[in-house]
């Protein structure tokens, strides 16, 4: 068994860097200001216009930037050392020099973001992990350090096992672009020439159900970009300002008028038959003869559907306009008939039952690096 490393306070590595950006050069934008930290990969995003506030903070190149509000969350950034130009954060960041004789700015950033700091944060935060994480609070907190040496040793070791790690997920993606290529394919083979209003196949059908305040209703989202949908927790009678909900059926094709132009539209699948969704869901059920559910529902999560909601309505990002069912049901596209819709499903199927097989390795791959960051941090890599 390895010896434990010893328990070192950010204080003795960590100096706050107390500077601040001169108004004028903020006014002019000749100094970026930071929108926020990615939680997953702790990019920092900078906003595209200039900043007037003077209550702002100085970030220079190799400096770990931790989000006060959301640093248990991993909003945590190193600043690139090869940047030439410093950057601005709202006093809500915090900018930190690195002590180099101690530790590697890039091990501390992994490790502020692990699963055992945030578990330390639990012990040493008065408030738990919703404080607002200020260099009071931080600095004083001791965390397990190794030598530098050791640290630059799992450092090399980490990256090794993420380039192996994102090798496989590239691998992943090219599948899954190949199988929907495939699903696609072989729908546009089938329908030939033949094409169809959406309104020839489909019907709007909707089970509105009125909200009782001592109701509660298991609750159904749609992803965007294809991802289908998934259950969300109950909300009770009391929860809502919906009069009604809209009751899913086995087949419904689901729509969200919000996000349909960017693929929130899916085919219910049976375990969710029964279950809520918002009247900005709206259902729609295949007319018989015309169209089979469960070859939908393999071409509705396709970019190439999708894309075509996208063209039926206008405006962009928050200002894009509503999916209205007359909009939906006027969109036109191939469409095989319903004898050739069943040969389609037959390897619709097939094709999702290889994809069920990714998403099993996909969810083992995510975790992967995780689980290698604390066996790392526990002294096990």
């Amino acid at each position: 068994m390895k010896k434990p490393w010893p328990n070192i306070c950010l204080a003795d590595v960590l100096q706050e860097r107390n500077e601040t950006p001169a108004p004028d050069l903020l006014v002019s934008g000749e100094i970026r200001i930071v929108e926020k930290i990615g939680f997953g990969d702790g990019a920092v995003k900078l906003r595209a216009d200039g900043q007037t506030k003077t209550d702002m903070i100085l970030i220079r190149p190799g400096d770990l930037v931790v989000s006060g509000i959301n640093a248990a969350k991993g909003a945590i950034a190193v600043y690139p050392q090869d940047n030439l130009v410093p950057i601005a954060a709202t006093i809500h960041y915090a900018a930190y020099i690195v002590n180099k004789e101690k530790a590697d700015v890039r091990f501390l950033w992994l490790f502020l973001r692990s699963r055992e700091f945030r578990d330390i944060l639990l012990r040493y935060l008065p408030g738990g992990i919703k404080t607002e994480l200020k260099a009071k609070r931080l600095l004083p907190i001791p965390i397990p350090l190794p030598p530098l040496p050791e640290q630059r040793r799992l450092i090399a070791k980490i990256d090794q096992l993420a380039a192996k790690i994102a090798g496989a997920q590239a691998l992943r993606r090219q599948a899954a672009e190949e199988a929907e290529a495939l699903i696609i394919s072989n729908h546009l083979q089938l329908a030939g020439e033949r094409t169809r209003r959406l309104g020839e196949i489909l019907r709007l059908d909707e089970d509105a159900v009125p909200i009782k305040a001592d109701g509660s209703y298991p609750q159904v989202g749609v992803k965007s970009f294809g991802g289908g949908l998934f259950p969300k927790s109950p909300i009770s009678g009391t929860g809502t300002t919906y009069r009604t909900f809209n009751r899913l059926f086995e087949g419904a094709l689901v729509l969200s008028q919000v996000k349909g132009w960017e693929g929130a539209v899916a085919v219910c699948p049976k375990n969710l038959a029964g279950w809520f969704v918002s009247p900005e869901y709206r259902t729609f059920r295949c007319v018989p003869g015309e169209a089979r559910p469960d070859y939908l529902a393999s071409i509705v999560l396709t970019g190439w559907f999708w894309s075509r909601l996208n063209e039926a309505t206008r405006g962009v990002g928050a200002r894009r306009e509503r999916t209205r069912p007359k909009q939906f049901i006027n969109i036109e596209i191939p469409m095989p008939d319903f004898t050739r819709q069943e040969i389609g499903a037959r390897v619709a199927a097939e094709v999702d039952a290889m994809k069920h097989l990714q998403g099993e390795t996909a969810t083992a791959l995510d975790a992967l690096l995780p689980s290698i960051l604390d066996k790392a941090f526990k002294g096990e890599l």
